[in-house]
């Protein structure tokens, strides 16, 4: 690690941390040269799956366009954020439990209606008149039916 105020590469280690959430390792450094301190975070760095869409197209998997979903779902619901936040977590750890290269757009919505059916069953149903694309008003009730 080089020191941002000399660029020295000779830095020493002085305490480590782990960050609140358990998602990263805090180290407070010093330059043995000019004794400047400073911190670092590192953090683990994942390769999420890639997302097939409907349309067949390959996409780099987005956890704000989860987060997007789930906000519009829970509008005027009594959700919190945090628990939004919480399902997107989730999400990812699924995600890395999967040992796959490539997931359907479809296999991630379904695990996120899941999530969020535990939360708040209107918001889920609201996810997923969206999500499924149903065709009519039958094929939404008919889901609801064996959903519910």
């Amino acid at each position: 690690m080089k020191c941002p105020s000399c660029n020295s590469s000779n830095t020493k280690v002085i305490e480590t941390r782990t960050t609140k959430d358990q998602g990263g390792t805090r180290r407070r450094r010093e330059c043995e040269i000019c004794q400047y301190r400073f911190s670092t975070l590192e953090t683990l760095i994942l390769k999420l799956p890639e997302v097939i869409k409907k349309n067949g197209q390959l996409e780099a998997f987005s956890q704000n366009k989860i987060l997007k979903g789930l906000k519009a779902s829970c509008q005027k619901r009594p959700v919190k954020t945090e628990q939004l936040h919480e399902i997107v977590d989730r999400t990812i750890q699924w995600l890395f439990s999967q040992k796959v290269d490539k997931i359907t757009s479809q296999e991630i919505g379904i695990f996120v209606l899941n999530e969020l059916k535990s939360i708040d069953k209107v918001a889920s149903i609201r996810f997923a008149s969206v999500h499924q694309s149903f065709n009519d008003v039958n094929e939404f009730v008919s889901h609801l039916e064996k959903t519910f």
